[in-house]
C-alpha cells in the first residue's frame, strides 16, 4: 500500500473511533512518526495533507526540517538529553517526553535565556517499568506545584507509553490511568491540561476511545522501519 492509502486508512480509523464514543470529529489529531524514514517519505505524506510529524531524535529531526516545507509542524516525541535541550526548544513546536523535574527545571533556565516559552508534555511511566523514562504517578503528584513554578515552560498535558503487549486492549487501563491523573492534577490546581499524547500504531484506536488528543503513528503509515543505518 502507498503512503497516501495508509494515511487515509489511519485517519478513517481515528474518525471511526471518535464516533464510537461520541467525540467531536477532529478532536484526536494524528502525529505521523517519521523517525528513520527519509525526508522524501515525509514530503509525500505532507503532500497528502498531513501537517504534523514526530521525530525521536533532535538531530534527525533538524536535518529533515531544513530540507522540508516550513509549514510542517514538528513534535519531538523521543527521550530528550540535556545537551540537546537548547536545540529542541529552538526547533520543535511541542516536546512530548519531559520525564523529570530535573530536566524540566534545566529546560526552564534555557527557555528563559532564549526568551521562549516552549510547549511541553510530561511523560508518565504508567506501567511503573524500570526500562522506561517518565514521572511515576506519585512523583508527578508530589512535584506538581514545583513544575507549575517553572514560568518559562507551557505544560500542555501528559504523555505515556503503556507496557508492550500484542493485544491493543491491554493498553486501555493505562490510558484510563493517564486521563484520571490529568483530571486530578487539573482539579487540585485549576490548570487546564488539554493534550493527552497516547496511542501508537497498534493501539491508537483504543487511545482515541479513552480520550487521546494526539496519537503517534509511524509504521502503519510509512511501513516497517529499517534500523540498520
Amino acid at each position: 500500500m502507498s503512503i497516501q492509502s495508509q494515511l487515509s486508512d489511519i485517519l478513517t480509523r481515528i474518525q471511526d473511533a471518535e464516533k464510537r464514543v461520541g467525540r467531536p470529529p477532529g478532536s484526536a489529531k494524528l502525529i505521523a512518526v517519521s523517525k528513520t524514514f527519509p525526508a522524501q517519505d515525509v514530503l509525500e505524506c505532507y503532500e497528502c495533507g498531513q501537517k504534523v510529524f514526530g521525530e525521536n531524535k533532535v538531530q534527525e529531526g533538524l536535518s529533515k526540517k531544513e530540507a522540508l516545507p516550513t509549514e510542517i509542524i514538528w513534535h519531538l516525541i523521543g527521550p530528550l538529553q540535556r545537551n540537546k535541550a537548547r536545540k529542541a526548544i529552538e526547533n520543535f513546536d511541542l516536546i512530548h517526553a519531559v520525564d523529570s523535574l530535573k530536566l524540566a527545571t534545566y529546560m526552564n533556565g534555557i527557555a528563559q535565556e532564549l526568551g521562549k516559552t516552549p510547549h511541553i508534555l510530561l511523560e508518565v511511566n504508567v506501567g511503573d517499568e524500570d526500562s522506561k523514562f517518565g514521572f511515576s504517578i506519585e512523583d508527578l503528584k508530589s512535584e506538581w506545584n514545583e513544575l507549575l513554578q517553572l514560568s518559562h515552560l507551557k505544560i500542555d498535558g501528559l504523555m505515556c507509553i503503556p507496557p508492550p503487549s500484542d493485544l491493543a486492549e491491554d493498553s486501555r487501563p493505562y490510558f484510563k490511568q493517564l486521563v484520571a491523573l490529568r483530571d486530578e492534577l487539573t482539579n487540585v490546581s485549576g490548570v487546564q491540561l488539554p493534550e493527552l499524547s497516547m496511542g501508537m500504531s497498534h493501539d491508537f484506536e483504543i487511545a482515541v476511545e479513552e480520550g487521546a488528543t494526539l496519537v503517534r503513528v509511524g509504521s502503519a503509515i510509512f511501513g516497517n522501519r529499517d534500523y540498520s543505518h
